[in-house]
């Protein structure tokens, strides 16, 4: 648990420091309001216990593989709409995803 929550204040700090200071920064507040979204809905199951353990490292996985895929597409040029759309897409399924797995009647102790 305390291991978790330190990954997850790290990961934090990363999309703080990762997100762009520019006066352009407008159009990338959607994808960075919903990381943080995301990181808190993740955060507050770990903290809650409606995640399990095993489903909250898959949860986390798939979001830190979205920010750095996020970064990559940010270092060239920043974002064309096709890898907006593509981000926003992958957003929506990992969004989904959380949810189901906070409400599918399991709880850190794996009980139903």
């Amino acid at each position: 648990m305390k291991r978790t929550s330190i990954l997850l204040a790290s990961l934090a700090a990363a999309i703080t420091v990762a997100t762009p200071m520019a006066a352009n920064a407008a159009p990338y507040q959607s994808i960075n309001s919903r990381q943080d979204n995301l990181y808190q809905r993740i955060h507050q199951g770990v903290l809650n216990g409606s995640l399990t353990r095993q489903e909250a490292k898959k949860l986390q996985a798939n979001y830190r593989q979205l920010v750095r895929l996020e970064a990559n597409y940010r270092s060239s040029n920043g974002l064309s709409l096709r890898e907006r759309n593509d981000l926003q897409r992958r957003y929506d399924r990992l969004s989904k995803a959380v949810r189901l797995q906070r409400h599918d009647n399991q709880d850190r102790y794996n009980r139903r």
